[in-house]
């Protein structure tokens, strides 16, 4: 079953269940989908509709750290109850082995010589991860191992 089919059959469970909370949520996921629908100017495919829903975590995590340094735990829980059920429509998260696998094998390909091959880097090994691992840490091991070399 698609991602975005999957959205939906979610959408009227909520509805018949009264869960309000998670209603909420995946009607803001569905809008930021539709948004992103007319701005690609097509229907969304599964890898799109996850580039989507890890933009709204990031989002969502983002706030915390604000809500949080302001003593706002109202929206802190909140918001972390909106981002456990936007992790439901994740893909499977990779280990930190998977992930260490993976920047091996990419450094392995390009053959980095310093700092400047970072965004090639980047974009290789967001190619392999596409929403299963957070890319600030990601980007964070990559630095860390290109100011090593």
């Amino acid at each position: 079953m698609g991602l975005v089919l999957k959205i939906n059959e979610d959408l009227k469970s909520a509805m018949k269940n009264k869960d309000k909370d998670r209603l909420s949520v995946i009607r803001m996921l569905k809008s930021a989908i539709q948004l992103a629908k007319i701005d690609l100017g097509h229907e969304l495919n599964d890898d799109e509709v996850v580039s989507v829903i890890s933009k709204q975590i990031k989002m969502r995590k983002d706030s915390i750290t604000e809500f949080s340094k302001a003593g706002r735990d109202d929206l802190v829980s909140q918001y972390q109850n909106e981002v456990e059920i936007l992790n439901t429509y994740m893909p499977e998260a990779l280990s930190l082995e998977e992930v260490n696998n993976i920047i091996d094998s990419v450094f392995n390909e390009v053959r980095p010589e310093g700092m400047r091959q970072m965004g090639i880097i980047m974009k290789e090994v967001s190619s392999k991860v596409k929403g299963r691992y957070d890319m600030s840490e990601i980007s964070k091991m990559i630095k860390d191992r290109l100011n090593n070399l």
